[in-house]
């Protein structure tokens, strides 16, 4: 996946439904208020500040007046300067709104998240800025169907964060079965989730779609043609497999350099080619003789 749709997917879901910072947040225990309306704010720190004061998202909770403002920071990997960056956001649109304001930070990484959770030492007695940190473990495993239907952002969330784990099978199966329920509008989110996902994971909702015999194909020509490539690699990746194991079932040294090179291999008929080959030879190098590797 790029750097870029790492960071932004998250954003994208709050960009059409800002009143999922509140759901994640009463997910984590954290007390929002009632309020009527969820808008998006503008991310621009510009009234005090220096302009590269700029947050990735800014969600409002109002009821005709500001509730809540709530800053959204996606962090992949830490970087210290924004202990020094994240208090100039809250401050500035505390003074902004007039309103208690809150910092939440989503950060897909276990490690990165423990990080980013740190106290934020601001100087003055008694005041530490504690980030209130979504990780992986905070997310929920959306595994009901009916509330899947009722939230698919947050399932949307759900299935990306924890489509590729074991135990999120479940959850990759019910946002499957929620977007045949959705409003057309909404059927892009599969788009988006399937973008982000690691491409074995692709091949797996893939294979639940013909299951249930429903056929699931991207909108999008550039994720359908991305989610077939991920198809052909998983199973070239399975070939791979099965001509390692092979050579180790029969007692074969299969040195790191050439291990790399079956494992990096895509062509399936190259693939099946060394998997007969390797029920015979007497040795690794043997496998790749006689062309049998040509115009790889």
């Amino acid at each position: 996946m790029s750097p870029t749709q790492e960071h932004e997917f998250l954003l994208e879901l709050v960009r059409n439904r800002p009143s999922l910072v509140a759901t994640l947040l009463t997910e984590m225990g954290v007390p929002v208020p009632d309020f009527d309306e969820a808008r998006l704010e503008s991310p621009d720190f510009t009234d005090c500040v220096p302009t590269e004061y700029r947050a990735d998202s800014v969600v409002v909770l109002a009821d005709g007046k500001p509730l809540s403002g709530i800053v959204l920071e996606v962090q992949r990997a830490y970087r210290d300067e924004k202990t020094w960056s994240w208090p100039v956001y809250l401050a500035t649109l505390r003074a902004r709104l007039k309103c208690p304001c809150t910092l939440l930070v989503f950060c897909p990484d276990t490690r990165v998240a423990v990080k980013c959770g740190r106290p934020i030492d601001m100087g003055h007695p008694g005041w530490s800025l504690r980030p209130i940190v979504l990780g992986p473990e905070q997310v929920p495993m959306i595994t009901d169907l009916e509330r899947a239907v009722a939230e698919p952002e947050l399932t949307a969330l759900s299935a990306i964060v924890h489509g590729s784990t074991e135990e999120g099978f479940k959850v990759l199966q019910t946002f499957h079965d929620a977007h045949e329920h959705l409003p057309e509008e909404l059927k892009s989110y599969s788009d988006l989730v399937l973008s982000v996902l690691p491409e074995f994971v692709v091949a797996k909702f893939k294979e639940i779609s013909m299951a249930m015999g429903t056929n699931y194909e991207p909108r999008s020509k550039l994720v359908r043609e991305w989610v077939d490539h991920g198809i052909a690699q998983g199973i070239a990746q399975g070939e791979a497999k099965a001509v390692l194991r092979i050579l180790e079932g029969r007692g074969l040294a299969v040195p790191e350099q050439a291990r790399e090179r079956i494992c990096a291999c895509e062509d399936p008929d190259l693939l099946l080619a060394w998997v007969d080959r390797a029920l015979t030879v007497k040795s690794v190098d043997e496998l790749f003789e006689e062309g049998a590797d040509s115009g790889h």
